[in-house]
């Protein structure tokens, strides 16, 4: 199956494997905070839980503007799900260049290239014009003898 236009496959996609990938992010900050002897243990589970619900409400809400992208084919829909996934890619970034251990680190990539995935799809359906998708075919030009 080739994803030509398919934003809300795409963003589910994004959805689920972050929100996995976060709960592991999560737990590894919990144990963390848990674990070198402080006090904060209470407070490192509650800003992990507080950070989990945050990102599954974001991704959510890009999931359902890509389904809806993907459906109506709305050029306006595509512009703002590609400027979601720029504001994802930059908070990537930033999480990147601070990443605190490797899970962190791969997160982020997941992330950016997730999200750049999903930008070369909504622009293939702002291109599309509220048309089908379909993959240009050069056609060369046969020369008759005759």
């Amino acid at each position: 199956m080739t994803l030509r236009y398919e934003t809300g496959i795409a963003t589910l996609i994004q959805f689920v494997t972050l929100t996995i990938l976060n709960i592991g992010t999560g737990t590894v900050s919990a144990v963390t905070g848990c674990t070198n002897g402080t006090s904060g243990c209470v407070t490192s589970l509650f800003t992990s839980a507080v950070f989990f619900v945050l990102i599954s409400i974001w991704f959510g809400f890009i999931w359902i503007l890509g389904f809806a992208a993907q459906e109506t084919r709305s050029r306006r829909l595509a512009q703002a799900l590609i400027i979601a996934e720029v504001l994802v890619i930059m908070v990537a970034t930033l999480n990147a260049r601070h990443h605190t251990d490797m899970l962190n680190l791969v997160t982020s990539l997941l992330d950016i290239c997730l999200a750049l995935w999903v930008i070369y799809l909504a622009i293939r359906l702002m291109q599309s014009k509220g048309g089908r998708v379909v993959k240009k075919i050069k056609v060369r030009q046969r020369f008759i003898k005759r």
